[in-house]
């Protein structure tokens, strides 16, 4: 189970909506945003991911290098470990991925892959360092990768736009395919967190029922009904079990962050 750690946390995408626009979008955050998940497999703490921000330089171009790792914890790490990084490169202004990376070894499982975007000529050049081997694939107009999908999305969605029943797709690029994401604006509402009780905003992403999920609707998710627009909450139906992923600790928000009156 912990092979889905960050496909769900990308997940966290799915509390916005793709609206394309000319001018350039006003960044949700910026260089030093930091966040920590606590990750519940049923009743085992089972992990904790880490997403970070910094600013880099890539092929001549100025990016945001943005970095996220998993590491088992406990008891399901003396049986199943688990040691995951993940990586984009995203531009600045439009917030395109140029580069993804994907590093992983989960209970003896590994992958290196580095995934290089090519937006003018609609094409993904994919390197599995692992078995020497590289491929290019045609992708869709305005890809993203999972990671660069999140920050993406959060910077573009006009929370005040937002209405119930409202449903988006968003074409992605993940393990040298492509799709559409989809999801559903269920409501707002109020959910109890570490901090506090804050203002968010639920809603469900569709996914592939069968050996990962237990169904379509197999997932929710809640992120602040701020300008942040930051992960808060991730409740998971699976094929065998539960996983729940809550925000743990955060550093370096761009805009201030308030919680409700007990």
């Amino acid at each position: 189970m912990k092979k889905i750690i960050f496909p769900l946390l990308a997940i966290f995408i799915a509390t916005t909506a793709f609206m394309p626009s000319s001018a350039p979008p006003e960044m949700a955050f910026k260089k030093g945003e930091w966040f920590r998940f606590r990750i519940h497999y049923g009743v085992f703490n089972a992990s904790y991911a880490t997403m970070q921000v910094s600013e880099a330089r890539l092929d001549g171009k100025d990016v945001y290098h943005i970095k996220g790792k998993g590491k088992s914890t406990g008891l399901l790490h003396l049986f199943f470990k688990v040691d995951d990084r993940y990586e984009t490169y995203i531009d600045r202004t439009t917030v395109k991925p140029y580069r993804f990376i994907r590093d992983i070894d989960e209970g003896g499982h590994t992958k290196d892959i580095q995934i290089d975007f090519d937006h003018d000529t609609g094409t993904a050049v994919i390197k599995d360092k692992k078995h020497n081997k590289v491929e290019s694939m045609k992708i869709e107009p305005s890809t993203q990768d999972m990671m660069s999908a999140f920050y993406h999305l959060r910077t573009i969605v006009d929370i005040k736009t937002l209405e119930k029943g409202d449903e988006f797709k968003l074409p992605m690029f993940f393990d040298k395919e492509n799709f559409d994401f989809k999801l559903k604006f269920l409501g707002r509402d109020t959910i109890r967190t570490k901090f506090g009780k804050v203002p968010a905003l639920e809603f469900r992403p569709y996914v592939q029922s069968g050996r990962v999920f237990k169904e379509e609707e197999s997932l929710t998710v809640w992120i602040s009904d701020d300008e942040n627009k930051m992960p808060l909450k991730i409740k998971a139906k699976l094929a065998v079990g539960s996983l729940t992923a809550d925000l743990d600790a955060f550093k370096g928000l761009k805009y201030q962050f308030k919680t409700l009156p007990n």
